[in-house]
């Protein structure tokens, strides 16, 4: 399980101290909102080097508190990779239509983008959004889907409040089963 105030404080610590301070401040208030955006803000504008695993937990730390992709996920995008190989890597939208369920398994009306690649597995996460009324993908995904490395199978579907519990599974993927003795 990922602990999100250690996430949040792993994350404020790549800022300067007085800077770190602040964000820390806001999410122990209870603005946690504030927090995330100033943090992403500072991210990008003092240029701070960041982990592409990391990227992805702050991916993750906006969707849980209904920031992500809007409005902190452009920013997340712009946060500069340190160019290391990471276990985990946040997929930027490049445009392309999101895969529909039926290709892997789930409901006709399930619109599946990608959202987090394990990088060990190949395992894809994934957010199931429907089509809302006005012609966009819901706001908020329906579910949170991980895809076997070929991207044709859904292997777990979590509840759409279990980002947290979808990036451990993902991060689990990776993980070399135990030899049996």
């Amino acid at each position: 399980m990922i602990d999100e105030a250690a996430t949040w404080q792993r994350l404020a610590a790549l800022l300067p101290r007085d800077d770190a301070l602040q964000v820390m401040d806001a999410g122990n208030i209870g603005e946690q909102e504030g927090g995330l955006s100033q943090l992403v803000s500072l991210l990008v504008r003092q240029q701070v080097v960041i982990e592409e695993t990391m990227r992805a937990e702050l991916a993750v730390l906006a969707e849980a508190w209904g920031l992500w992709p809007s409005p902190l996920g452009p920013g997340i995008v712009q946060c500069q990779g340190d160019g290391c190989d990471s276990l985990l890597r946040l997929v930027e939208h490049d445009g392309d239509a999101p895969m529909t369920g039926p290709t892997v398994g789930l409901a006709p009306e399930l619109l599946l983008v990608p959202w987090i690649a394990c990088t060990e597995s190949g395992h894809l996460l994934t957010r199931a959004h429907t089509r809302g009324t006005w012609g966009d993908l819901s706001c908020l995904p329906e579910h949170y889907v991980i895809l076997d490395p070929d991207r044709s199978t859904a292997i777990d579907l979590f509840p759409p409040d279990a980002g947290w519990d979808a990036l451990s599974a993902l991060r689990r993927l990776s993980d070399p089963a135990p030899e049996v003795r």
